[in-house]
C-alpha cells in the first residue's frame, strides 16, 4: 500500500503544468473549454465542452483534438501543432504557460502570420 502511494505521488510529481483544463477566447461566437493532457512525450488537447451566447451546447467539434503534439521546449514554451475548427486548417503551433494563462499561436508561411489567443485555466 505504501508502494502504491509513493507511485502515484510521483506520478503527480511530474504532471506537465499545462495539463487541465483550459476556456479558449471567443472565436466566431463561441469558446470551448480544451483538456491538455499527455499523448506520448507531448501535450494535445481536446475539445471537451463547447459554448456560445446561450450557453453549453453540443458541438460537432467535441472531442476533436484542437493542440497537436505539443513539445515542451524548456521554461512553459511549447511547439507542435494547432487545429482551427472555424477553417479546418493545421497551423504551425506555440503555446506559453504563463501561470493561469496559456498563449497560443498558430501560424502559416514560416511564421510570418499567426493567429493568437490567450486561454485562461478553468481546473
Amino acid at each position: 500500500m505504501l508502494l502504491a502511494g509513493l507511485a502515484l505521488t510521483a506520478g503527480a510529481a511530474l504532471a506537465d503544468p499545462a495539463e487541465g483544463t483550459w476556456k479558449t477566447e471567443v472565436d466566431d461566437g463561441s469558446y470551448a473549454y480544451v483538456g491538455l493532457k499527455p499523448c506520448g512525450p507531448y501535450i494535445c488537447g481536446t475539445i471537451d465542452r463547447t459554448f456560445n451566447s446561450r450557453g453549453e451546447y453540443k458541438s460537432p467539434n467535441l472531442g476533436k483534438t484542437l493542440v497537436i503534439n505539443m513539445a515542451p521546449q524548456g521554461g512553459g514554451k511549447y511547439e507542435g501543432k494547432v487545429w482551427r475548427p472555424s477553417n479546418d486548417k493545421i497551423y504551425m503551433g506555440k503555446m506559453q504557460l504563463n501561470g493561469s494563462t496559456l498563449q497560443l499561436s498558430g501560424c502559416v508561411a514560416g511564421g510570418l502570420l499567426c493567429s493568437k489567443q490567450t486561454w485562461s485555466r478553468v481546473n
